[in-house]
Protein backbone atom coordinates (compact mmCIF):
# COMPACT_ATOMS: atom_id res chain seq x y z
CA UNK A 1 0.00 0.00 0.00
CA UNK A 2 2.70 2.53 0.68
CA UNK A 3 4.72 1.75 -2.35
CA UNK A 4 0.75 2.59 -4.22
CA UNK A 5 0.33 5.73 -1.63
CA UNK A 6 4.43 6.64 -3.49
CA UNK A 7 3.83 6.00 -6.45
CA UNK A 8 0.68 7.82 -6.55
CA UNK A 9 2.28 11.18 -4.79
CA UNK A 10 5.51 10.65 -7.78
CA UNK A 11 2.60 10.87 -10.42
CA UNK A 12 0.70 14.27 -8.96
CA UNK A 13 4.05 15.96 -9.33
CA UNK A 14 4.70 14.44 -12.81
CA UNK A 15 0.99 15.88 -12.99
CA UNK A 16 1.93 19.16 -11.68
CA UNK A 17 4.99 19.47 -13.55
CA UNK A 18 2.79 19.51 -16.61
CA UNK A 19 0.75 21.97 -15.77
CA UNK A 20 3.47 24.17 -14.94
CA UNK A 21 5.37 23.74 -18.12
CA UNK A 22 2.09 24.17 -19.69
CA UNK A 23 -0.10 26.78 -17.85
CA UNK A 24 -2.33 27.56 -20.61
CA UNK A 25 -3.90 23.53 -20.02
CA UNK A 26 -5.68 26.12 -17.64
CA UNK A 27 -7.74 27.72 -20.15
CA UNK A 28 -9.50 24.09 -20.69
CA UNK A 29 -11.38 24.08 -17.33
CA UNK A 30 -12.08 28.14 -17.72
CA UNK A 31 -13.72 27.41 -21.09
CA UNK A 32 -15.17 24.59 -19.12
CA UNK A 33 -16.71 26.60 -16.47
CA UNK A 34 -18.39 29.45 -18.56
CA UNK A 35 -19.85 27.06 -20.93
CA UNK A 36 -21.46 25.03 -17.92
CA UNK A 37 -22.64 28.11 -16.03
CA UNK A 38 -24.07 29.10 -20.03
CA UNK A 39 -25.97 25.95 -19.54
CA UNK A 40 -26.77 26.13 -16.16
CA UNK A 41 -28.54 29.59 -16.83
CA UNK A 42 -30.45 28.32 -20.27
CA UNK A 43 -32.05 25.91 -17.74
CA UNK A 44 -32.52 27.21 -14.89
CA UNK A 45 -35.36 29.55 -16.20
CA UNK A 46 -37.64 27.57 -17.77
CA UNK A 47 -37.09 24.74 -14.44
CA UNK A 48 -37.87 27.90 -12.06
CA UNK A 49 -40.94 29.19 -13.63
CA UNK A 50 -42.80 25.59 -14.18
CA UNK A 51 -41.83 24.56 -10.58
CA UNK A 52 -40.60 21.19 -12.44
CA UNK A 53 -39.27 20.13 -9.25
CA UNK A 54 -41.68 21.57 -6.60
CA UNK A 55 -43.28 18.21 -5.51
CA UNK A 56 -40.29 16.42 -6.35
CA UNK A 57 -39.37 13.65 -9.40
CA UNK A 58 -41.80 13.63 -11.66
CA UNK A 59 -41.68 12.62 -15.87
CA UNK A 60 -41.46 16.04 -17.12
CA UNK A 61 -38.69 16.66 -14.25
CA UNK A 62 -36.21 13.59 -15.23
CA UNK A 63 -36.52 14.75 -19.00
CA UNK A 64 -35.70 17.46 -18.12
CA UNK A 65 -33.08 16.72 -15.70
CA UNK A 66 -31.54 14.20 -18.10
CA UNK A 67 -31.50 17.13 -21.07
CA UNK A 68 -29.64 19.24 -18.45
CA UNK A 69 -26.99 16.67 -17.34
CA UNK A 70 -26.47 15.46 -21.03
CA UNK A 71 -25.91 19.06 -22.26
CA UNK A 72 -23.80 19.67 -18.96
CA UNK A 73 -21.99 16.39 -19.42
CA UNK A 74 -21.45 17.03 -22.83
CA UNK A 75 -19.48 20.33 -22.20
CA UNK A 76 -17.55 19.14 -19.38
CA UNK A 77 -16.18 15.95 -21.61
CA UNK A 78 -16.13 18.23 -24.16
CA UNK A 79 -13.29 19.96 -22.97
CA UNK A 80 -11.82 17.37 -20.32
CA UNK A 81 -10.70 15.31 -23.62
CA UNK A 82 -9.32 18.87 -24.97
CA UNK A 83 -6.91 19.07 -22.02
CA UNK A 84 -6.30 15.44 -21.82
CA UNK A 85 -5.49 15.61 -25.33
CA UNK A 86 -3.30 18.39 -24.82
CA UNK A 87 -1.76 16.45 -21.81
CA UNK A 88 -1.26 13.74 -24.09
CA UNK A 89 0.95 15.83 -26.85
CA UNK A 90 2.97 17.29 -23.84
CA UNK A 91 3.78 13.62 -22.53
CA UNK A 92 4.82 12.65 -25.98
CA UNK A 93 7.40 15.48 -25.33
CA UNK A 94 5.42 17.86 -27.67
CA UNK A 95 4.37 21.80 -27.23
CA UNK A 96 0.34 21.82 -27.27
CA UNK A 97 -1.74 24.52 -27.89
CA UNK A 98 -5.24 25.54 -27.33
CA UNK A 99 -6.21 24.41 -30.74
CA UNK A 100 -4.44 21.07 -30.69
CA UNK A 101 -6.61 20.48 -27.86
CA UNK A 102 -9.72 21.72 -28.51
CA UNK A 103 -9.00 19.49 -31.93
CA UNK A 104 -8.34 16.52 -30.31
CA UNK A 105 -11.82 16.59 -28.65
CA UNK A 106 -13.84 17.57 -31.91
CA UNK A 107 -12.79 14.39 -33.33
CA UNK A 108 -13.83 12.71 -30.99
CA UNK A 109 -17.90 14.29 -30.96
CA UNK A 110 -19.67 11.56 -31.48
CA UNK A 111 -18.18 9.43 -28.79
CA UNK A 112 -18.33 12.34 -26.70
CA UNK A 113 -22.18 12.63 -27.00
CA UNK A 114 -22.49 8.96 -26.82
CA UNK A 115 -20.31 8.74 -23.32
CA UNK A 116 -22.62 12.13 -22.28
CA UNK A 117 -25.55 10.25 -22.63
CA UNK A 118 -24.63 7.23 -20.48
CA UNK A 119 -23.60 9.56 -17.81
CA UNK A 120 -26.44 11.39 -17.68
CA UNK A 121 -28.83 8.47 -17.12
CA UNK A 122 -26.36 7.09 -14.15
CA UNK A 123 -26.39 10.90 -13.38
CA UNK A 124 -30.46 10.84 -13.15
CA UNK A 125 -30.72 7.67 -11.39
CA UNK A 126 -28.06 8.62 -9.10
CA UNK A 127 -29.91 11.91 -8.01
CA UNK A 128 -33.12 10.28 -7.82
CA UNK A 129 -32.06 7.58 -5.03
CA UNK A 130 -30.12 9.94 -2.87
CA UNK A 131 -33.45 12.54 -3.28
CA UNK A 132 -34.61 13.91 -0.12
CA UNK A 133 -37.58 11.78 -0.05
CA UNK A 134 -35.09 8.66 0.52
CA UNK A 135 -34.65 6.73 3.86
CA UNK A 136 -31.47 6.80 4.80
CA UNK A 137 -29.99 3.28 3.56
CA UNK A 138 -30.87 4.39 0.16
CA UNK A 139 -29.45 7.48 -0.22
CA UNK A 140 -26.45 5.90 1.46
CA UNK A 141 -26.65 3.41 -1.07
CA UNK A 142 -26.77 6.07 -3.80
CA UNK A 143 -23.61 8.43 -2.61
CA UNK A 144 -21.50 4.94 -2.38
CA UNK A 145 -22.69 3.97 -5.89
CA UNK A 146 -21.84 7.56 -7.04
CA UNK A 147 -18.19 7.30 -5.33
CA UNK A 148 -17.81 3.72 -7.28
CA UNK A 149 -18.82 5.33 -10.56
CA UNK A 150 -16.05 8.80 -10.01
CA UNK A 151 -13.63 5.72 -9.61
CA UNK A 152 -14.80 3.07 -12.56
CA UNK A 153 -15.22 6.26 -14.92
CA UNK A 154 -11.85 7.95 -13.84
CA UNK A 155 -9.77 6.74 -17.41
CA UNK A 156 -12.92 7.05 -19.56
CA UNK A 157 -11.72 10.61 -21.01
CA UNK A 158 -7.94 9.60 -21.57
CA UNK A 159 -9.77 6.02 -23.44
CA UNK A 160 -11.76 8.50 -25.70
CA UNK A 161 -8.84 10.61 -26.58
CA UNK A 162 -6.59 7.91 -27.42
CA UNK A 163 -8.42 5.27 -28.90
CA UNK A 164 -10.67 4.91 -31.86
CA UNK A 165 -13.94 3.41 -29.77
CA UNK A 166 -17.10 3.97 -29.03
CA UNK A 167 -18.20 5.30 -25.18
CA UNK A 168 -19.18 1.77 -24.16
CA UNK A 169 -15.93 0.01 -25.21
CA UNK A 170 -14.40 3.37 -23.84
CA UNK A 171 -16.01 2.39 -20.09
CA UNK A 172 -15.07 -0.93 -20.19
CA UNK A 173 -11.43 -0.27 -21.00
CA UNK A 174 -11.86 2.16 -18.05
CA UNK A 175 -13.30 -0.55 -15.92
CA UNK A 176 -10.49 -2.89 -16.70
CA UNK A 177 -7.75 -0.38 -16.36
CA UNK A 178 -9.04 0.41 -12.58
CA UNK A 179 -8.14 -3.08 -11.66
CA UNK A 180 -4.48 -2.90 -12.31
CA UNK A 181 -4.45 1.23 -11.23
CA UNK A 182 -7.52 1.31 -8.35
CA UNK A 183 -4.68 2.34 -5.58
CA UNK A 184 -3.42 5.12 -7.74
CA UNK A 185 -7.10 5.63 -8.59
CA UNK A 186 -8.41 6.38 -5.14
CA UNK A 187 -5.23 7.82 -3.85
CA UNK A 188 -4.79 10.83 -6.49
CA UNK A 189 -8.49 11.34 -6.50
CA UNK A 190 -8.86 11.79 -2.68
CA UNK A 191 -5.63 13.06 -2.70
CA UNK A 192 -5.88 15.69 -4.65
CA UNK A 193 -9.44 16.58 -3.45
CA UNK A 194 -8.53 16.75 0.36
CA UNK A 195 -5.20 18.72 -0.33
CA UNK A 196 -7.41 21.35 -2.68
CA UNK A 197 -10.34 20.73 -0.14
CA UNK A 198 -8.15 22.08 2.90
CA UNK A 199 -6.36 25.14 0.67
CA UNK A 200 -9.95 25.90 -0.11
CA UNK A 201 -11.37 26.10 3.16
CA UNK A 202 -8.24 28.24 3.99
CA UNK A 203 -8.73 30.74 1.64
CA UNK A 204 -12.44 31.39 2.02
CA UNK A 205 -11.70 31.74 6.11
CA UNK A 206 -8.79 34.08 5.09
CA UNK A 207 -10.96 36.08 2.35
CA UNK A 208 -13.54 36.42 5.22
CA UNK A 209 -11.13 37.73 8.04
CA UNK A 210 -10.07 40.01 4.90
CA UNK A 211 -13.25 41.58 3.69
CA UNK A 212 -14.37 41.88 7.12
CA UNK A 213 -11.14 43.67 7.90
CA UNK A 214 -11.22 45.84 4.87
CA UNK A 215 -14.70 46.76 5.48
CA UNK A 216 -13.47 48.83 8.98
CA UNK A 217 -11.63 50.77 6.11
CA UNK A 218 -14.74 51.53 3.79
CA UNK A 219 -17.17 49.91 1.77
CA UNK A 220 -16.07 49.95 -1.48
CA UNK A 221 -12.50 48.57 -0.44
CA UNK A 222 -14.52 45.80 1.35
CA UNK A 223 -16.35 45.06 -2.49
CA UNK A 224 -12.79 45.33 -3.98
CA UNK A 225 -11.04 42.48 -1.53
CA UNK A 226 -14.21 40.29 -1.67
CA UNK A 227 -13.63 40.21 -5.58
CA UNK A 228 -9.97 39.36 -5.61
CA UNK A 229 -10.33 36.71 -3.00
CA UNK A 230 -13.33 35.44 -5.46
CA UNK A 231 -10.92 35.99 -8.10
CA UNK A 232 -8.30 33.73 -6.27
CA UNK A 233 -11.04 30.93 -4.85
CA UNK A 234 -11.68 30.36 -8.49
CA UNK A 235 -8.02 30.06 -9.37
CA UNK A 236 -7.71 27.53 -7.00
CA UNK A 237 -10.86 25.38 -8.71
CA UNK A 238 -8.79 25.90 -12.19
CA UNK A 239 -5.91 24.64 -11.43
CA UNK A 240 -7.71 21.53 -9.56
CA UNK A 241 -9.60 20.50 -12.43
CA UNK A 242 -5.94 21.15 -14.43
CA UNK A 243 -4.63 19.17 -12.80
CA UNK A 244 -6.81 15.97 -11.67
CA UNK A 245 -7.33 16.08 -15.83
CA UNK A 246 -3.68 15.74 -16.48
CA UNK A 247 -3.24 13.28 -13.62
CA UNK A 248 -5.93 11.00 -15.82
CA UNK A 249 -3.53 11.42 -18.66
CA UNK A 250 -0.42 10.33 -16.31
CA UNK A 251 -2.47 7.73 -15.01
CA UNK A 252 -3.86 6.13 -18.35
CA UNK A 253 0.07 6.12 -19.36
CA UNK A 254 1.13 4.68 -16.71
CA UNK A 255 -1.38 1.91 -16.55
CA UNK A 256 -1.04 1.01 -20.49
CA UNK A 257 2.69 1.35 -21.00
CA UNK A 258 4.58 1.46 -17.59
CA UNK A 259 6.97 3.39 -19.43
CA UNK A 260 8.83 6.89 -19.16
CA UNK A 261 7.06 9.57 -21.15
CA UNK A 262 9.81 11.63 -23.36
CA UNK A 263 8.89 15.11 -21.97
CA UNK A 264 10.15 13.38 -18.37
CA UNK A 265 13.48 12.09 -19.47
CA UNK A 266 16.13 13.18 -17.72
CA UNK A 267 14.12 14.06 -14.73
CA UNK A 268 13.87 12.79 -10.70
CA UNK A 269 10.21 11.40 -11.64
CA UNK A 270 11.52 8.90 -13.66
CA UNK A 271 10.60 6.03 -10.51
CA UNK A 272 6.70 7.52 -11.42
CA UNK A 273 6.31 5.36 -14.12
CA UNK A 274 8.70 2.39 -13.29
CA UNK A 275 6.76 -0.81 -12.03
CA UNK A 276 7.36 -1.36 -8.36
CA UNK A 277 8.67 -4.51 -7.32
Amino acid sequence: MFDRFSRSWDMVKASAAVLRSDRELMLFPVLSGLATLMVLATFALPTFALRLFADGWSLGGALVGFAFYFCTYSVMIFFNCALVGAAMIRLEGGDPTLSDGLAAARSRLGAIFGYAAIAATVGVLLQALKGKDNNFIVRLVGSGLGMAWTLATFLVVPVLVSRDIGPVDALKQSVSLLRRTWGENAVGQLGIGAAFGLLTTGAVLASVLLVVLAAQASFALAIVVGLLCLLAVLLLGVYQAALTGIYSAVLYRYAVAHELPPAFQGTDIAHAFAPKR
